[in-house]
């Protein structure tokens, strides 16, 4: 484990769907390499359609990058609980991220296009 922490530029364009929709879409990601066993891939929240996406009462905290909150995906015929996080105030180091998304792979599908 480190006490460290990378962002990278993502290259490319990714494609993001969850619950049956594409709810979005950027060339503006970025890769977040911390003390986790795989690297996270964090979408700008501009690029996301955010209503469909609702507050959750889930919060947890990092050592490296600090309070996150989470968020579900609500459609009519379903809810995908904490799907994805976000650091809204994320603790020196990590500011590049800040109020960025990253979602649960096993939740949406996140594609390199």
């Amino acid at each position: 484990m480190t006490d460290a922490l990378r962002i990278e530029p993502a290259p490319g364009h990714y494609v993001l769907r969850g619950g049956g929709a594409v709810i979005g879409e950027t060339d503006n990601a970025v890769w977040l390499y911390d003390d986790g066993p795989e690297p996270r891939l964090y979408l700008p929240r501009a690029d996301i359609a955010m209503e469909f996406l609702d507050p959750s009462e889930t919060v947890t905290q990092c050592h490296l990058k600090g309070t996150a909150s989470y968020f579900s995906i609500v459609s009519k015929s379903m809810v995908i609980k904490d799907v994805a996080w976000s650091y809204e105030a994320p603790l020196p180091g990590a500011e590049a991220i800040a109020g960025m998304l990253s979602f649960f792979d096993d939740k949406v599908t996140v594609e390199r296009i």
